[in-house]
């Protein structure tokens, strides 16, 4: 225990120097980005783009323009089949690819070189200096984090493709990784309700979780849920030291010496809890859970509400802006999106909204953004991503020196705009968000999906009993949230040209088979997001040819 505490100390001294080198942010992003450019200025990238001449901001800028994936696709391609020369330097290791959580199309795929890997792992220590600082029980409790598959499949050149989280979880030092309760071997289940059920058996066993950790507040409903669904199973394997879900023989083998001690005292408690409470859940199991650490912004943030009925009314710590290409933001306080640009790592550049599409747009560095504005983020990473528009869009919220503090609003590609209203999923999540709470009624997974009759108009997609019989109410408030939100959408509205929104139910299991349908070949449960604006007008015909899935076949968004 006096080694976690010495180790603390450690990570909390680095992140008191993170916040005093805010303070100067600017010449760090800059020194930063001159690291970068010279590591790699042998590579094919990097000759042709002149890195060797490159000395300022202003050069890189005239130099490199800013890319997205399709533009790097070729050198991507080449490093898959070995050829890390395309976008490094020669003798660069590269570690594994990650798989992007994206919603359609093939997953892409990202390098991850031992250089990212360290940023990565540093933001990561970052950020759990603050946490555990802040909540110093943590140290004396488990933590209960759900990660995914480092090693899916393999590339052409034999380098694993998966998730990050997943060789971060089995990379951990042997101090830290005694806090974590789930052995890595359960990353390795590929299926979200043999995985959830699994982790539950192991996680059930003790009351001492503080903390649990994943992507994506959806996913810790849906674990919540499951707890209160097969308690009486998972109660019955504690008790008789077994495990009734299908896993691969060598995952199975792997948990073999988590399984087989059998629990009878644990089990009675837990079944104790269950009759004195009508149902045992998460908040009954685990009294000493304080903190949530998943995703709070953007879409995701209508789940927050489950959360708290399920798990108790627990600090919830926000992951930070982060994604396979990197990490963008690190959140220092509880119960809030809005985090610290992570200015040690990567260099970041940063496009108004408003500009985004024009030829010529103004970009910014991080220390001149103005407060209260929103920007599309551009990285330059570790990992070969050089002005990649990562299609985020953020809102400046403070500073901290001259490092701005950004919250996540929405992609950017999640815009719908059939007649000109250009309505942003971020106003669809504000607008039925707040219309719940106005009507009292629980926060639903919902979709806000166009739809064409004599004309356009769009339907917010619920399965039965979501809106608890108060749909034309429910639609209405909605209409009028948009509006506010939104002068084009109402302009269009009072001009005819949209019609107004329209609740209509979509079969019980629906979104379960839609996230079955968009996680089932990358495995990256944990990291999916629910969409809650669509702008294409066949997602509705397309969602009807969906089966929908029962609650204890795959997890629910």
């Amino acid at each position: 225990m006096i080694q976690r505490y010495l180790y603390l100390a450690w990570i909390r001294k680095r992140l008191q120097q993170y916040l005093n080198d805010a303070g100067r942010a600017r010449d760090i992003q800059r020194r930063k980005l001159l690291d970068k450019i010279e590591r790699n200025a042998t590579s094919d990238f990097g000759r042709r783009h002149g890195f060797a001449r490159i000395r300022s901001v202003a050069d890189f800028r005239r130099q490199v323009p800013v890319s997205t994936y399709d533009d790097l696709r070729p050198y991507i391609q080449r490093v898959l089949e070995g050829d890390v020369t395309a976008l490094f330097a020669p003798g660069t290791r590269v570690l594994m690819f990650a798989m992007t959580s994206g919603t359609t199309g093939q997953p892409k795929r990202l390098p991850i070189t031992t250089e990212l890997f360290n940023e990565y792992k540093a933001g990561w220590r970052i950020w759990g200096a603050s946490v555990y600082g802040d909540h110093i029980r943590l140290m004396h409790m488990k933590t209960l984090q759900l990660t995914s598959d480092w090693q899916q499949y393999r590339a052409p050149s034999g380098v694993p493709c998966g998730q990050i989280s997943g060789l971060a979880a089995t990379t951990r030092p042997w101090l830290t990784s005694r806090i974590f309760l789930l052995p890595p071997a359960i990353s390795r289940i590929h299926d979200p309700a043999a995985k959830h059920y699994a982790a539950l058996r192991l996680a059930l066993v003790t009351g001492n979780v503080g903390m649990i950790a994943t992507a994506n507040p959806s996913t810790l409903v849906e674990f919540g849920r499951r707890v209160e669904r097969q308690s009486e199973s998972l109660i019955r394997d504690i008790h008789d030291g077994t495990l009734s879900c299908d896993l691969p023989r060598e995952v199975r083998q792997a948990l073999a010496r988590r399984i087989t001690p059998r629990h009878p005292v644990r089990a009675r408690r837990l079944a104790k809890l269950a009759d004195q409470r009508g149902g045992l859940t998460p908040r009954d199991a685990w009294p000493n859970l304080s903190v949530l650490a998943v995703w709070t912004g953007g879409s995701v943030n209508v789940y927050l509400r489950q959360l708290h009925e399920l798990y108790g009314h627990d600090a919830v710590r926000d992951h930070g802006l982060s994604a396979s290409e990197g990490r963008m933001s690190i959140p220092l306080t509880d119960n809030s999106p809005a985090g610290l640009l992570d200015f040690w790592h990567s260099y970041f550049e940063f496009i108004p909204v408003d500009e985004h599409d024009q030829p010529n747009p103004t970009v910014l560095e991080g220390h001149e953004l103005a407060e209260g504005q929103d920007y599309y983020v551009v990285l330059t990473t570790s990992g070969g991503l050089y002005r990649y528009d990562i299609h985020d869009i953020v809102r400046c919220v403070g500073f901290q020196g001259q490092a701005p503090v950004i919250e996540f609003l929405s992609k950017g590609k999640l815009f719908s705009s059939l007649t000109g209203e250009k309505l942003s999923e971020h106003q669809a999540i504000q607008a039925v968000k707040m219309s719940f709470a106005e009507l009292n009624l629980p926060s639903e997974a919902f979709t806000l999906a166009p739809t064409m009759e004599d004309k356009p108009r769009y339907l917010l997609l619920m399965e039965p009993h979501a809106h608890h019989g108060r749909a034309e109410e429910l639609a209405r408030r909605v209409q009028l949230h948009l509006e506010r939100a939104n002068e084009e959408y109402s302009t269009k509205c009072d001009g005819g040209r949209l019609l107004p929104v329209r609740v209509r139910e979509v079969p019980a299991g629906t979104w379960n088979a839609l996230r079955d349908e968009r996680t089932s070949e990358r495995g990256n449960f944990e990291e999916y997001k629910h969409p809650c604006l669509v702008g294409d007008l066949h997602f509705v015909d397309r969602l009807s040819t969906l089966r929908p899935l029962s609650p204890s076949t795959t997890a629910p968004v």
